[in-house]
């Protein structure tokens, strides 16, 4: 076989083994299937092709053959796509069979946990005193935004009841096993195994940027929580109390303005004017929370986006949020979790090399260079111009200046504190890993979270307290949290470049075909820091971030201020179509789609969620 030929069979094979793990992801992840047997063998089937050390060396072995290719671009485009695959297989071989088995023993015992786990009911009590079963989701948003304290309460002692469960339904001996399987893989621990493999890194050289930005951020954080002790008194301190207590009547006055109904057509519209274009890509959307469905939002490609022997593979990509739209808070929400998904689903439908390997959200792919475009996504939507022309009440009118000032009033002393809510995570998970398996008990790991959210949120218990993060459960996500810092630090950059070269951010055309040319097409074949310096032109820097977070909320007003003011001399463009085929689906429901136009796919769903909700 010559090297191509490898090249296009491999292609085709990943293909079909990917699709079939992700279709049963998305079957029993939104709860329409309860196949884990299923999905377990197909994980397993994916796991097992990805880590056969042998594929190394026959690699090698092609990319050698390749070299030897005489026509000069089937040569480049070979050695393109087998130098990918290389990447791929040396990101995730597992070359001894104790590793191997450990692995397996791992997919089965997460899978198992994560069935336990989707049956498992969490409730609150409302204000009436019913018990109310609800989705982490509406818990974080009854916590961050009901008026009644003792409803606060409820659905923040839920998540902390939830911590418990975790604990005693499995979450210690999967630990346990994560640390044999790193260990059997050459590692210390699972956290280190973890960040080398997700960001090419040592948690030694995590831990200097970590620690840089926690010392940089520290102070200004330690203010705002003085500063809110003396308006408010101590209790606003409590994890029940603390998000409400800066952010709750603010997001109940933004509430009217961001309907989740409208939530679609505000997407469709402002990527449109981004003149972001998903390359003919076929995109799945379900986007309300339902019993059984994973309580956080997701993008997953069965189908990455690549050339195979000349032709265009469009992607197919799934993604979700977890809306209740007759929640208050749940409508911004909604929309944040949409632009975040959507953005994921714009870069991996537009990475424009010659084999999937390139285009999909595991490694060699950074899962900071692949947050960042997602992030950058949704940071438009705190921009004063982005709200003003379309957070619309249902007369059409814009929010009020002064509900965007008091969101800045509110937020920006914040700003620190919802950064360090992302660096909680990997100092608290890499403590965890390197705890040995005596000391991983119960009482011993609750102790640690708690501490840890003392130490880096002044808090007593954060108001989504660790153990309750889906991500720490999934074998995918789990010590990866901080690549969304490292990402959040790339947006700012990415931000601050753009308002350089241009001046404003929100239905700027120019964004989106740049987004595409320097972050996206080359997929994993570029490193995060140098994806940035081709956008940029300097590397990876974590100061534009910090600089943001210690501005005063008088400082950040004036910036939005401006913007707001750029924004009269500008006139909305008609948005660009967005070049995919989209269907909307509520479970197994098909509830919209585009096929007809986007406007008719837009009053669909409208009218769906008006007639399912009344709002």
């Amino acid at each position: 076989m010559t090297a191509s030929a490898y090249l296009n069979q491999l292609n085709q094979d990943y293909l079909a083994i990917h699709r079939r793990k992700e279709d049963y992801f998305w079957q029993t992840y939104m709860g329409i299937s309860d196949d884990q047997a299923g999905a377990t063998k197909a994980q397993t089937e994916w796991t097992h092709f990805l880590s056969q050390g042998s594929r190394i060396e026959e690699l090698r072995q092609q990319i050698a053959a390749a070299e030897n290719i005489s026509d000069s671009e089937q040569r480049e485009q070979t050695l393109q796509g087998l130098n990918g695959w290389l990447a791929m297989f040396q990101a995730h071989a597992i070359e001894s069979l104790q590793a191997q088995q450990l692995k397996n023993e791992l997919i089965e015992f997460e899978a198992e946990l994560f069935s336990k786990k989707q049956q498992h009911v969490l409730t609150y009590t409302n204000e009436h005193g019913e018990a109310i079963e609800a989705s982490l989701p509406v818990l974080s948003s009854t916590i961050r935004a009901n008026n009644l304290e003792s409803v606060r309460q409820s659905a923040h002692q839920s998540l902390l009841e939830l911590e418990q469960w975790l604990l005693e339904q499995g979450f210690l001996p999967l630990v346990q096993k994560r640390n044999a399987f790193a260990r059997a893989m050459g590692y210390a621990n699972y956290f280190d195994y973890s960040v080398q493999k997700t960001e090419k890194m040592s948690s030694e050289a995590l831990f200097t940027i970590l620690d840089d930005f926690e010392q940089r951020t520290r102070q200004r954080h330690q203010e705002s929580l003085s500063t809110l002790v003396a308006e408010q008194g101590e209790e606003c301190l409590k994890g029940h109390n603390f998000v409400f207590s800066f952010a709750g009547d603010v997001m109940r006055d933004l509430d009217p303005y961001v309907p989740f109904s409208q939530s679609l057509r505000r997407w469709v519209e402002s990527f449109g004017r981004l003149h972001i274009n998903y390359s003919e890509a076929e995109l799945t959307l379900d986007l309300l929370d339902r019993k059984g469905k994973y309580p956080n939002g997701f993008c997953h490609g069965p189908i990455p986006s690549f050339y195979h022997q000349g032709q265009w593979v469009a992607a197919k990509v799934n993604f979700t949020s977890n809306a209740k739209p007759d929640q208050i808070g749940s409508g911004y929400d909604g929309i944040n979790t949409l632009f975040h998904e959507g953005g994921h689903a714009a870069h991996f439908a537009n990475v424009k090399l010659n084999a999937p390997c390139f285009s999909q959200e595991f490694a060699p792919t950074s899962m900071a260079y692949a947050e960042t475009q997602s992030m950058f996504c949704d940071s438009l939507l705190n921009d004063a111009d982005w709200l003003k022309r379309y957070a619309l009440d249902n007369k059409g009118n814009p929010v009020p200046d002064s509900v965007i000032q008091a969101m800045v009033n509110n937020r920006q002393p914040f700003k620190a504190y919802q950064e360090r809510s992302i660096l909680l995570v990997p100092y608290f998970e890499r403590a965890l890993y390197q705890l040995s398996d005596e000391q991983l008990t119960a009482e011993q790991v609750t102790a640690l979270a708690r501490e840890t959210e003392q130490r880096i949120l002044g808090l007593e218990s954060s108001p989504r307290p660790l153990l309750a993060i889906p991500h720490l459960l999934s074998d995918e996500s789990a010590c990866a949290y901080q690549g969304y810092l490292l990402a959040h630090m790339a947006v700012y950059q990415t931000r601050a470049y753009f308002m350089e070269k241009f001046g404003y951010l929100t239905d700027n055309s120019q964004i989106g075909p740049l987004l595409a040319k320097h972050y996206w097409h080359k997929g994993n074949q570029v490193s995060h820091s140098e994806s940035i310096q081709s956008l940029t032109g300097e590397g990876f820097n974590a100061k534009y971030l910090a600089d943001v977070c210690n501005l005063s909320a008088e400082q950040a007003w004036q910036q939005e201020l401006q913007k707001i003011a750029a924004m009269q001399s500008r006139q909305p463009s008609s948005p660009a179509p967005l070049n995919a085929k989209i269907t909307i689906v509520d479970g197994e429901q098909v509830i919209a789609s585009n096929a007809v136009s986007d406007e008719q796919m837009c009053q669909q769903f409208e009218d769906y969620i008006m007639q399912t909700y009344g709002c």
